[in-house]
């Protein structure tokens, strides 16, 4: 009599060779935070201290607001693996193999566009037109300095110690490039390293995020239908 073939065990998937590279906004997680704290307090307050139909009032806002506010400051980030790029937006979480990233453009935003020719945001890398313009001033700081056989500490009124060496110092100390456009250029790296790569090839998924939409749209229907009601 003979036995069945041992089975062999389903395969697992690859273990991944590097952790995620995490960019997240820090003015907007601060942001989304503050304004949680201002929800809460609010809105808790009417709930239990508020009369006749203000408590309803306030849960419906709370049930609205608390979802928008996570989804716009807390939700947003962008996953750069070895494989592909994986971007959270507020309503959708999109996923791309760098062989399907034809390319990364900055321009009055950060966007990564799919070889398909679909455009996602990263909302999560905000430009800032200040801090490029900053940078940009610095840059050409150094580049007049590299120029004239000068450096900082040829800065100030006639060498006058060490405070006119260490103001000129902190002038131009600081980064030539934005700290968004620095991000940009991690990707790009990225891409052109992984982009050809067998393990880095495959579709590009979109998922909605519905533990955002649903509560938002539930706590919009319920405030609609208490002003309507009222």
């Amino acid at each position: 009599m003979t036995t069945p073939d041992h089975q062999s065990p389903a395969p697992q998937p690859p273990v991944p060779t590097a952790q995620d590279r995490i960019y997240r906004s820090p003015m907007a997680l601060a942001g989304g935070v503050l304004l949680l704290l201002v929800v809460g307090w609010l809105g808790f307050d009417a709930l239990f201290q508020g009369h006749g139909r203000a408590p309803w009032l306030a849960l419906a806002g709370m049930i609205l607001a608390v979802p928008l506010v996570v989804a716009f400051t807390l939700r947003p980030a962008v996953f750069a693996g070895e494989d592909r790029l994986r971007i959270r937006n507020p309503f959708r979480v999109v996923s791309l193999p760098w062989g399907e990233v034809a390319s990364l453009r900055s321009g009055y935003s950060n966007e990564v566009v799919a070889k398909s020719g679909a455009k996602y945001q990263l909302w999560s890398v905000p430009v800032s037109l200040r801090a490029r313009k900053k940078a940009e001033a610095r840059k050409a700081r150094a580049a007049s300095d590299a120029a004239h056989g000068g450096g900082p500490a040829r800065r100030g009124f006639g060498g006058l110690g060490a405070f006119g060496a260490g103001a000129g110092a902190g002038d131009q100390s600081g980064p030539t490039r934005a700290e968004t456009d620095q991000v940009m250029d991690e990707l790009r790296e990225l891409l052109d390293r992984r982009g050809e790569e067998e393990s880095a090839q495959g579709e590009v998924t979109v998922r909605w995020a519905y533990e955002v939409v649903a509560p938002a749209l539930a706590g919009a229907v319920l405030f609609a239908i208490l002003l309507a009601t009222g």
